[in-house]
């Protein structure tokens, strides 16, 4: 009798558990209440792979993010380097065209045909103040050909070959340019004397008016080497000497012979 006890407690509590499990099936409680145990259980979990997947994501999502901007900033650099090439381009090509443009238009050319010539090597010493040019004999340029540029005389031909031929500047210590002044009554000889000193001039006497800023220029006169007209040189300082009967000259070349780019050959030579 004493046995029959417990077995009809389990059943009574069987029965009880299997008519709540029926009711929240029914009532669809059971499906919640799991769905809201697993969310319970799992949340410190989810909330632990949040905290250390979030950071990596980003990590990488950065780094991917980084190298576009770096990509991007490449090419907005060589966008850039692209410009101001072009830019530098024309620029060098607008300076050329007006270089170019100015030898083609010296008054003081006149008349004589000439010849646009490029300078392809600049570097004159106080010893030889000499620049080589782009054209030759195959050209019509002989030795004797006076060489101007924007501002007066520059040289004389020297040496040629079929396409280059090398200039003596009228800086050189053996260059010796005939010259005159104003009215042109007065004639002078204008020396070099090498590229890092002003020029010399043969005496002037004080009964002759000058100033600074007075342009010497090649006289022509018979048996001279250059055409008459062609500017030579600038007075930069004009002092007096006490007890001297002339002037104390310095003098500067009419031309811009440090920054040569281009010139004009006179096809011109002393007999004709």
């Amino acid at each position: 009798m004493a046995s029959a006890r417990p077995r009809r407690s389990a059943l009574i509590i069987t029965v009880a558990l299997a008519t709540i499990v029926v009711l929240l099936v029914v009532s669809g409680s059971l499906v919640s209440s799991m769905k809201t145990v697993g969310r319970v259980v799992v949340a410190p979990f989810a909330f632990s792979i949040d905290l250390v997947a979030k950071p990596v994501a980003n990590l990488f999502a950065g780094a991917i993010n980084y190298s576009d901007v770096v990509h991007q900033n490449q090419q907005l650099r060589a966008a850039l380097g692209r410009a101001e090439l072009q830019a530098n381009e024309s620029s060098a090509l607008r300076r050329q065209l007006a270089e170019i443009t100015a030898v083609e238009h010296l008054a003081f050319v006149g008349s004589i045909p000439s010849v646009i010539a490029q300078v392809t090597s600049n570097s004159p010493t106080n010893f030889a103040a000499t620049i080589t040019i782009s054209k030759g004999t195959s050209d019509g340029v002989l030795a004797g050909m006076p060489i101007v540029a924007n501002g007066g005389l520059v040289g004389i031909v020297i040496a040629t070959s079929a396409h280059t031929s090398t200039v003596r500047l009228i800086t050189d210590q053996t260059s010796i340019v005939g010259c005159t002044y104003a009215t042109g009554t007065t004639n002078v000889l204008i020396y070099g004397r090498g590229v890092n000193d002003p020029l010399s001039v043969s005496s002037v006497t004080l009964a002759s008016p000058i100033a600074p800023g007075t342009i010497f220029s090649t006289n022509g006169l018979q048996g001279g080497i250059y055409p008459p007209g062609l500017p030579v040189a600038s007075v930069k300082t004009a002092t007096l000497t006490p007890g001297s009967a002339t002037w104390d000259l310095t003098l500067q070349p009419t031309a811009n012979l440090t920054n040569l780019h281009y010139v004009d050959v006179m096809l011109w030579e002393p007999s004709t």
